[in-house]
């Protein structure tokens, strides 16, 4: 997998070969690319920011293995998923969610989710409690406690979030697809912890995440999720959404957070659990960045069939 890629690139780019099946299913209004392996109580990923289902390829087979059925998901905007213009709100972004576990067939599942696509599992799980029977979050705190954090913690979380900052800039999605998406690369260098950064498996990861962001569209869409969120802060659905947020989670939920994490801070991550009333466990991961299932793949694939299974 080279950085430079012939002709323009599409998303055929994202359909890759392995012991999985690629489906197209319809749900909330969008088509949606999943990627499935194994039968079984449903396990569903949803991938963070700047990556896209691949996240997941070697916990899929994993946890098909294990007696699960494990399905991924481009989320909405993200690889071979549509891209409508617009969407990218939580309420929606929730709804795919619920949307997605309904037409797959399923009456619940369990949610996994990692960074952006952990905020959205808190989410999902608040707002459709019926459909989520088990959720683990990597490297996501709760969506008011990073908003608190943003706000209360200036050399912190504020600090943190100045790259984020940028993309609410007019356009910004040019900047993020300039030199065959050079920036994607540079995000995850920066947000990873230096034992997987540094590791042979980081560059060819680096660039699939870079051609997956080049698909026409994607950046736009990567980037409106971000900008709904600040957007929304002195808007009254924004308002809305906080209010619905505070009700707390009767999910039995796992919180996995890397301890070198300078994307979201284990201390914004810290406290979380004031929103959950179900069984709530937190774990702290020595020498791991923003992308744990990446960086201590083992550690969370035990972790979330624990979970799974209990």
């Amino acid at each position: 997998m080279t950085d430079q890629h012939d002709g323009p690139i599409d998303e055929s780019c994202v359909l890759t070969d392995g012991p999985w099946t690629h489906r197209f299913v319809g749900a909330n209004g969008s088509r949606f690319h999943v990627v499935e392996a194994g039968t079984g109580p449903m396990v569903l990923f949803l991938h963070g920011f700047p990556e896209f289902w691949w996240a997941w390829h070697e916990m899929l087979p994993a946890v098909a293995d294990a007696g699960f059925r494990a399905v991924a998901v481009d989320l909405r905007g993200y690889g071979a998923t549509d891209k409508p213009p617009r969407g990218y709100d939580g309420y929606t972004l929730a709804a795919d969610v619920a949307g997605l576990i309904r037409a797959l067939g399923e009456r619940s599942a369990t949610l996994v989710g990692t960074g952006a696509g952990g905020l959205l599992g808190w989410t999902a799980a608040s707002f459709h409690p019926r459909l989520v029977r088990r959720l683990v979050v990597l490297g996501a705190p709760h969506p008011l406690r990073l908003r608190a954090g943003i706000f209360a913690d200036p050399r912190g979380q504020f600090s943190a979030a100045t790259p984020t900052l940028k993309f609410q800039l007019p356009r910004y999605e040019h900047m993020l697809t300039r030199d065959d998406a050079v920036r994607v690369e540079h995000m995850l260098r920066r947000w990873g912890g230096q034992r997987w950064v540094e590791s042979a498996a980081f560059a060819p990861y680096a660039a699939r995440c870079r051609e997956a962001m080049r698909i026409p569209q994607a950046a736009f869409c990567a980037l409106e999720t971000y900008r709904w969120a600040f957007r929304s802060v002195l808007r009254l659905h924004g308002y809305r959404f906080v209010k619905l947020m505070q009700k707390p989670l009767v999910t039995p939920t796992l919180q996995l957070h890397g301890a070198e994490d300078v994307a979201s801070l284990p201390r914004t991550a810290q406290g979380s659990g004031r929103y959950v009333i179900a069984p709530y466990e937190w774990r702290l991961l020595d020498g791991v960045g923003h992308f744990p299932h990446l960086e201590a793949p083992d550690v969370v694939l035990g972790e979330v069939l624990r979970w799974a299974k209990s």
